[in-house]
């Protein structure tokens, strides 16, 4: 099954909700980054956390940049994600091994450790809007619903998640769901969504069991009129490209790039989100430096 997300509202219109399913997107970024066990749950319960907030955004050109900057062994967590489905991150240190949690679960907390949660929302204003908040348990779901509480005073319930084969390390499972109360809302309603989410299994044992998106929200919505507004596709995507790294080593100016010409050896630059390597031989970096020098 392809990786997708819905989106719904229920109770008169007084919830909406996300749900999407990302096994393809968090075994994309496990191979690009050659992820841990660890930093692949840590990265892909974010980035499905991203791809739903979003979808919240309306413009077609909004992006939304959620970054985790603990001072955990994981080195932090950077995603950027688009109103139309497409996201991109990465981790600081790919290769982070920790012992089981307390409940023999993969301690993500502890990967990330304790600092500050920050979103950034670029909707084409002068400036894009930011929130931060504390990062409370480094769990990823946990910290979203805090800063969704916290920064945009919208009460919400983030369920996130990443089964890993035991075996090979690739991605069983993954995905998550949003669920976010209105204001009015009346407390019958916010009462029985609490008791619902609180009954409810893990998102990965959901997933593990067959549920899709569709399901996932019926099960939580599905007496309170749930209607299914629509489905989007999802994928892990870059727009790093030879020519916008290539203005990297530009902005370098004609006195850094004569130095790197005076070294003799290629220049090699990376892109953190999908790992892509892009080199430079000597001629093109004098081609740059003649560009360079006629601005």
């Amino acid at each position: 099954m392809s990786d997708y997300m819905v989106r719904g509202t229920a109770a008169d219109g007084f919830v909406r909700a996300f749900a999407v399913t990302t096994r393809g997107v968090t075994e994309h970024a496990r191979n690009a980054h050659h992820l841990s066990p660890i930093a692949s749950a840590a990265l892909g319960r974010t980035m499905a956390g991203g791809l739903m907030m979003g979808a919240m955004m309306k413009g077609e050109k909004d992006i939304v940049t959620i970054q985790f900057e603990g001072d955990g062994p994981l080195g932090g967590i950077t995603v950027t994600a688009d109103s139309q489905g497409t996201v991109k991150g990465f981790v600081g240190n790919p290769d982070v091994l920790l012992p089981p949690n307390q409940f023999g679960k993969l301690d993500v907390g502890g990967a990330v450790g304790n600092g500050v949660l920050r979103v950034i929302k670029d909707i084409g204003l002068k400036e894009p809007y930011s929130g931060e908040v504390d990062i409370q348990n480094g769990e990823v779901a946990q910290d979203l619903t805090y800063y969704f509480a916290a920064s945009e005073q919208v009460p919400s319930v983030v369920a996130l998640g990443v089964l890993v084969n035991r075996e090979d390390y690739s991605i069983r499972e993954s995905g998550g769901y949003i669920l976010q109360v209105m204001p009015g809302c009346p407390d019958e309603v916010i009462d029985q969504l609490e008791k619902r989410c609180a009954e409810s299994s893990s998102v990965t044992e959901l997933l593990k069991n067959g549920e899709t998106p569709e399901s996932v929200l019926e099960k939580l919505l599905g007496d309170m009129g749930l209607q299914i507004l629509d489905q989007i596709p999802v994928k892990f995507a870059c727009n790093c490209s030879r020519e916008r790294v290539s203005k990297v080593l530009l902005a370098m100016g004609d006195k850094n790039l004569t130095e790197l010409i005076d070294e003799g050896e290629p220049v090699t630059l990376n892109c953190h989100f999908c790992n892509t390597d892009y080199t430079f031989e000597i001629p093109e970096i004098e081609a740059l430096r003649n560009q360079a020098r006629e601005k």
